[in-house]
């Protein structure tokens, strides 16, 4: 077998960068692990910046999205009882983001692949990437019991932060950054419609919880809970009380309904530097990990990819390397930022496991700080809406 890219993972790094490159006459391969049923059936949650949603409409791929989308210009915070809108078009020269599933964008992206004749292998076993600090780097997988080796010019691996890509860059040129966070997210989803029109984030001292939603039909619900918790332990009636507890506010009424699915998440962030070695890319989870806070993960995925693209458009053109050799710093720039604008967002909003008056008093005055200052508003609303693409 042979391509021009051999990528690992049909996550939204993967199937984005196999898009973008068939866009520009560049063959490519994607190797998956799962289904197809199973990549585009996990829900996961989905915000995208300003700069994903042009990315996703200029590849032919936003239809869906336009129609079936939240487009939201602002954010809510809530604190002491009352919200306070955060007018991110206002205050972004009209940048928003769009309220869209992670699972959505697979669908559409796999759709577009496949409809496009695109080459997308599921279920393939022993994926290794091999040969990447030479000329001829390949991947070697089995499928339906066979081994396969896949030679290509170049491997990207956008297999997650449990693949096998980051793994296999030497230890020696790879340093690892991770903070684990000492609460999770204990997410629902429920039959009901939204109860606000945008995202509410709310702190509280019985712990953070963030309304949002997936549908005119579904809302998306999280509250701050220990990570190493039990779900069994949290039965639907203790999780309304906890969201009624630390969404309230005069004159707003959350609306419940039956939960048709809830876990806990831990929380982490996670950069490897480089993100390059040899012929080998990394993009995406394979890369980094931020806290949900943020809503930054599916962002940096499409940033990377982004990079990568006019990276190798320029090589198969050009012959020229500047850009494949500059991947690494230039998503790198971003990636720090994006690590602590999430990091941020979650140190204001969380409550410290330990009951510490002196913390929750700094949080409560960063909290007014931001909705009472314009130039505060403002940093949070870039850095929520996300920085151009080409920062």
């Amino acid at each position: 077998m042979r391509t021009q890219v051999g990528i690992v993972g049909a996550g939204p790094a993967g199937l984005l960068l196999s898009h973008l490159l068939h866009l520009q006459g560049i063959e490519s391969v994607v190797l998956e692990n799962r289904s197809r049923k199973d990549i585009e059936e996990t829900i996961r949650a989905g915000v995208l910046e300003q700069g994903t949603v042009d990315l996703l409409t200029g590849a032919g791929v936003g239809g869906r999205m336009a129609r079936e989308g939240f487009r939201h210009h602002g954010i809510e915070l809530r604190f002491g009882g009352r919200g306070h809108r955060i007018d991110m078009h206002a205050l972004t020269g009209g940048r928003s983001i769009m309220v869209y599933a992670q699972h959505e964008v697979i669908r559409d992206l796999v759709k577009a692949r496949l409809d496009a004749g695109g080459e997308i292998l599921f279920e393939v076993e022993g994926v290794s990437v091999r040969d990447f600090d030479t000329d001829a780097p390949s991947i070697r997988f089995r499928k339906d019991g066979v081994t396969h080796d896949l030679a290509c010019d170049f491997i990207a691996g956008c297999d997650g932060f449990h693949g096998v890509s980051r793994p296999a860059i030497p230890a020696s040129v790879r340093t690892e950054f991770l903070r684990t966070y000492p609460y999770g997210w204990l997410g629902i989803l429920t039959e009901a419609p939204p109860s606000a029109k945008e995202l509410v984030y709310a702190y509280h001292e019985r712990g953070f919880a963030l309304l949002s939603m997936r549908s005119p039909e579904i809302q998306r619900l999280y509250i701050q809970c220990d990570p190493e918790d039990d779900i069994a332990s949290w039965p639907d009636e203790r999780i309304w009380g906890e969201l009624h507890r630390r969404l309230a506010a005069d004159g707003w009424r959350l609306t419940e309904g039956p939960v048709i699915q809830k876990g806990i998440i831990a929380m982490r962030s996670f950069v490897v530097e480089p993100m390059q070695y040899g012929r080998l890319f990394l993009a995406g989870d394979a890369a980094h990990i931020v806290p949900p806070t943020g809503a930054k993960g599916l962002n940096l995925a499409a940033a990377d990819v982004s990079v990568l693209v006019r990276a190798l458009v320029e090589h198969y053109r050009t012959r020229r390397a500047e850009l494949l050799e500059r991947y690494s710093a230039t998503c790198l720039r971003r990636v720090w930022r994006a690590e602590h604008f999430s990091w941020w967002m979650t140190s204001m909003l969380h409550r410290s496991i330990v009951d510490d008056p002196f913390q929750q008093r700094l949080q409560r005055a960063q909290l007014d700080y931001v909705v009472s200052s314009s130039a505060a508003a403002k940093s949070l609303a870039e850095n929520y809406v996300g920085l151009p693409f080409d920062w």
